[in-house]
């Protein structure tokens, strides 16, 4: 049996994260969240984020959370790409620390992972995001600040 792939990659080129609070985030989502169910994290930068969405959504510009699920209904759940740079403006803009929002954004893409989808579920995924968010200690999520009629 082969290892667990690691659960949290940092691209270099990413700095002034507290990498160690990152991980234990991790933790806490795979044992809250996720119970049994591995995923992976990239935290990188706008430039790969932009290459992703291009390559795989057909959107030419940078984002702050892609979710990539593996298909794999009972072993690991897929990927999420998180732009440092868009979580740190966001971070900025809506007063808390860049850490807290990468937690945020973790969370919706695990979500997603799970299977979860915002914008056809009737507000399924919503509720989900807002009880974690809640238990993880994490402030407004993503869904929560979008405008009614915006997609997160």
């Amino acid at each position: 049996m082969s290892d667990p792939p690691e659960s949290l990659i940092f691209r270099p080129g990413v700095r002034g994260l507290r990498r160690r609070a990152l991980r234990e985030f991790v933790s806490s989502l795979q044992a809250k969240v996720a119970p049994g169910r591995q995923f992976c994290c990239l935290i990188t930068g706008d430039r790969e984020l932009r290459r992703l969405n291009r390559q795989f959504l057909g959107r030419d510009y940078p984002t702050d959370v892609l979710s990539f699920p593996s298909g794999d209904p009972d072993g690991f759940l897929g990927e999420i790409a998180i732009s440092a740079a868009r979580a740190a403006e966001q971070a900025r803009e809506y007063g808390h620390s860049v850490e807290e929002e990468i937690g945020i954004l973790m969370l919706h893409g695990l979500l997603h992972l799970l299977g979860m989808d915002h914008e056809r579920d009737r507000g399924r995924m919503a509720r989900a995001e807002k009880r974690f968010r809640e238990q993880l200690k994490l402030p407004a999520g993503l869904i929560e600040r979008q405008p009614v009629g915006m997609e997160a």
